[in-house]
């Protein structure tokens, strides 16, 4: 038994013992599961952005439309859409189609007396469920996002 500690020693035979192991194996798994939820919610609040942009981007075509024609379009000529929205012709205007950046992305428009309501869902996003008075609005007559 000696003999085989002084060749151990001499050979310089070294390795993780089992509880060495398994302390670090147990560090990765509290790194993971901190890390993870984290990677998560930054999914959804990326996705969120995106319906912010899409909403601008509507608003901003919907404006134009106001520009050309010196009113608002109706709610009839904004159909709600899921990856794009048409915002119809007019005697003075041509069809104008929007896509978003997700075709997850559903965006209802709805006129209002001086001025236009969007709401954007999203059901990867943080702000999903319109039943819980979730989603994203845009109101132009309070000066944007809600």
């Amino acid at each position: 038994m000696i003999a085989r500690i002084q060749q151990s020693m001499k050979e310089k035979d070294q390795g993780f013992t089992l509880i060495e192991l398994l302390v670090v194996i147990i560090i990765i798994g509290i790194l993971a599961a901190i890390a993870i939820p984290v990677f998560l919610n930054q999914r959804e609040r990326a996705v969120d952005s995106g319906v912010e942009s899409d909403l601008r981007n509507i608003a901003t075509n919907v404006e134009t439309f106001f520009v050309d024609n010196q009113r608002y379009p109706t709610t009839a000529e904004v159909p709600e859409g899921t990856g794009s929205i048409t915002i119809a012709a007019t005697d003075d205007s041509e069809a104008n189609t929007i896509q978003f950046s997700a075709n997850e992305t559903t965006v209802t428009y709805t006129a209002i007396d001086g001025g236009f309501q969007l709401l954007g869902t999203n059901a990867n996003g943080d702000d999903a469920d319109p039943a819980d008075d979730g989603g994203i609005s845009y109101d132009s007559t309070t000066g944007g996002l809600g």
